[in-house]
């Protein structure tokens, strides 16, 4: 959710000849790129009917938020097209390209998995809609795009912007043309081979963006601003474009990688002299630095953020493994147990000088034990996290259960919708400043119903861990 950052550009790594070559593996001996894609076996699939109570609220919010995205937000913001039949995304920036590839991921979870609410607009014409987001973002990708005014990639957070488009992507691929098919995969190919050329210390190349906030040494990177955030939405990318294409020249590279990043993601400083191996990689080898804390504290913009506490990015690795049937990879999941129980039972010191937990007992309000600069409200952030802690049991050193929070959550924030009738959630930025706020919660709560549908599927749970 940062955007106080700058995309950084790593020209050195991404120029315009090492990504041609990239790319042209996909197309050898006459292949087009997207003959390298394994689509969704939708047959393999059974249903979900949303009965239970966690699916019940987690449909609702995802129908009310879609809706609102693909209806009114949608006909505010994209009203014209350019020359080439694109929609005019109106810049290159986050809120030209993150903001639209949420919604898109939103409103194709929403409109497959049958939570998809017409009341509005129809589903032919939201499909319609959605494919035009879909389309638009992945044509003006660097990768197939060299105007220099509507082109973006290869920045600091721009593989999560290509994840969300992938994935929005290969869950409507049925509805995309096969040159648009040929786009997603060029985008999600560029952006994916960059982190391959990382190391154990840096991000991309050797030099430029590390994997930790603190070094082994104790020697301080980047002064507080874990490193969580950024390994795990380059890890999202990677763990989609292995599952989508897991045939392609490259794939076995993203795949050592996913699991690196993965690693370092939510590394701890006892992980350091931890001889386990995880995915392959032991630790104490492996891993130099860490992100978070022993006591499961994730430190950002200075402060103890429970907001950057939300680890719900690598629960949702099981999700893309799940549609293409394959276990994701558990160091996934690693610590993220020690880090709910930082949400739920680690006391913080409060200015009248007691001690109060961030999760409220028997409420849906949250305490921010250094304040929040984001802003007072963020039930669904927290409810769509606790829904993938309860369901991958996470939760096991948590006194109260992940499933008691989620219902507190989801319906803090499905009361926060019951305030408008066209399904949106938030009255101004002195409640959330994020900009893209609206789509944060319709991605938070598609994943988070992707994922159920998968664990609960009429046919089994179609999730695992490696």
């Amino acid at each position: 959710m940062k955007i106080t950052k700058p995309v950084r550009h790593v020209a050195a790594l991404v120029t315009s000849t090492v990504m041609a070559a990239a790319l042209q593996i996909s197309t050898a001996h006459g292949a087009t790129p997207a003959d390298q894609v394994q689509p969704i076996a939708w047959s393999t699939f059974g249903t979900y009917s949303a009965g239970d109570a966690a699916g019940q609220r987690v449909k609702k919010v995802l129908a009310d938020e879609s809706r609102y995205l693909i209806g009114p937000n949608y006909a505010g913001k994209y009203t014209s097209y350019m020359p080439d039949g694109y929609l005019n995304l109106g810049g290159t920036d986050e809120a030209a390209v993150r903001y639209p590839a949420m919604t898109a991921l939103s409103v194709s979870a929403a409109l497959k998995l049958g939570a998809y609410n017409p009341v509005d607009l129809s589903a032919a014409n939201a499909t319609i809609r959605d494919v035009n987001l879909i389309r638009t973002i992945s044509a003006r990708h660097k990768a197939n795009n060299t105007d220099s005014t509507s082109a973006w990639g290869y920045g600091w957070q721009t593989s999560l912007w290509a994840y969300y488009d992938g994935m929005a992507a290969w869950l409507m691929w049925d509805k995309l043309s096969a040159t648009d098919r040929d786009r997603v995969v060029n985008m999600l190919v560029a952006e994916a081979n960059r982190f391959t050329t990382g190391n154990d210390v840096y991000l991309i190349g050797t030099s430029g963006s590390q994997l930790y906030m603190t070094r082994k040494d104790g020697t301080v990177v980047s002064a507080g601003d874990s490193k969580v955030e950024e390994n795990q939405w380059s890890a999202a990318l990677l763990g989609l474009t292995t599952a989508i294409m897991p045939n392609h020249p490259q794939a076995a590279g993203w795949k050592a990688r996913h699991a690196q990043l993965l690693v370092a993601a939510t590394a701890g400083p006892a992980d350091l002299t931890d001889t386990s191996t995880v995915d392959g990689i032991k630790l104490s080898t492996w891993l130099q630095g860490s992100n978070i804390g022993d006591d499961g504290t994730v430190i950002n913009h200075g402060i103890v953020h429970p907001i950057y506490m939300i680890l719900d990015q690598g629960l949702d690795e099981a999700a893309s493994a799940g549609l293409a049937n394959t276990c994701a990879p558990v160091a996934a999941k690693r610590n993220i147990d020690s880090v709910y129980d930082a949400l739920v039972d680690k006391k913080y010191p409060t200015s009248s000088g007691g001690t109060k937990t961030i999760y409220q007992p028997g409420s849906a309000n949250i305490f921010y034990p250094q304040g929040n600069d984001w802003g007072t409200t963020f039930a669904g952030y927290f409810g769509g996290f606790d829904n993938l802690v309860s369901l991958y049991g996470v939760d096991n050193l948590a006194t109260t259960k992940a499933a008691t929070w989620a219902e507190l959550h989801d319906n803090a924030q499905i009361a926060l919708q019951a305030r408008y009738t066209d399904g949106h959630t938030y009255a101004s930025s002195a409640e959330n400043s994020y900009g893209g706020r609206e789509q944060r919660i319709g991605v938070i709560y598609g994943l988070s119903y992707l994922s159920l549908w998968l664990n609960k599927n009429s046919v089994g749970n179609k999730t695992c861990w490696s």
